[in-house]
């Protein structure tokens, strides 16, 4: 995406979805429409849309309940599942400090013009974005 004469971007990052997507809710009351909320993952996998509940029977693999990586229960390359498998966090032997993006996994991108850049900062702010 390349931005217009006068558009800036931010980049505010969240340790957890609840606050960004409040973040997120909170912008676009507030009048901005290109507002993006992703996840940042150390693996090249996609991110699952689905929510993961192994309770409800709605967990395909134990990586997508851990990592938040979508089908890796179907990803037909055995090597990848073992590496995604043997990851820290999913044994459940992670060590301390080690997060995914340095605890601040969830990155909320948004485009502004110049003049509304400290409200939409503040906004993010109230919301305990990181910069």
């Amino acid at each position: 995406m390349q931005l217009s004469p006068g558009e800036h971007s931010i980049l505010a990052y969240f340790s957890n979805s609840a606050s960004a997507q409040e973040a997120v809710k909170a912008l676009k009351e507030s009048g901005y429409s290109e507002v993006q909320l992703d996840r940042v993952s150390r693996y090249g996998v996609s991110n699952n849309a689905e929510y993961n509940n192994p309770i409800a029977g709605r967990a395909e693999s134990l990586t997508g309940l851990t990592l938040f990586s979508a089908n890796t229960g179907n990803v037909s390359d055995n090597d990848t599942r073992i590496l995604l498998g043997a990851d820290p966090s999913v044994e459940g032997y992670t060590p301390p400090g080690y997060d995914d993006a340095g605890g601040r996994a969830f990155l909320v991108t948004l485009v502004t013009n110049e003049d509304d850049i400290d409200k939409a900062s503040s906004i993010l702010k109230d919301n305990g974005a990181y910069f």
